[in-house]
């Protein structure tokens, strides 16, 4: 798949997960599997929170937790693990990824139909600095609703859509 060269860069949304979800985290409420998270240091650099997509300070407690960043089971709905901040922070939506982004080496992109199924022809393993591109790439196919960017380890990092769907 191929972006095509007459046409502009489509313009992208980028989100962070629902703030209502991190909300039921952050109240005391259950993870994807039933479970409360758990509570760890953050070590290394290598520590997003995936409601405000900023790196987690070293040595910060951050919460960590099993995530389903889809609304129902079905076969696709894949669950792992994620990040929080421990405490409330501002849900990340913007037109751009985060600057850090470039560093995930690599990252794995999907697109999705509406039906929340993986749109297989358009999986790919880029490094983060492409990630804009591919994105975009993606999305001109109009049976693609909306992009999943997870890291090398498949932990969803965030869902991006076109700007004028987000």
């Amino acid at each position: 798949m191929t972006l095509p060269t007459d046409t502009a860069p489509i313009a992208l949304r980028v989100h962070g997960i629902a703030h209502a979800e991190a909300m039921h985290i952050w109240q005391g409420g259950l993870d994807a599997n039933g479970q409360l998270p758990v509570q760890r240091p953050a070590e290394g650099l290598a520590n997003p929170c995936r409601h405000c997509l900023s790196l987690i300070t070293p040595g910060a407690t951050k919460l960590v937790l099993a995530h389903r960043p889809f609304a129902a089971l079905q076969p696709y709905a894949e669950t792992g693990p994620i990040f929080l901040h421990q405490q409330p922070c501002e849900r990340y939506e913007q037109a751009t990824l985060p600057a850090w982004f470039a560093f995930l080496e690599p990252a794995i992109v999907r697109g999705y139909g509406s039906d929340d199924w993986i749109r297989y022809d358009t999986g790919q393993v880029v490094p983060g600095k492409s990630l804009t591109a591919v994105c975009q790439q993606i999305l001109s196919d109009p049976h693609v609703a909306y992009v999943h960017i997870r890291s090398k380890f498949n932990c969803f990092q965030c869902r991006v859509e076109r700007a004028s769907e987000g």
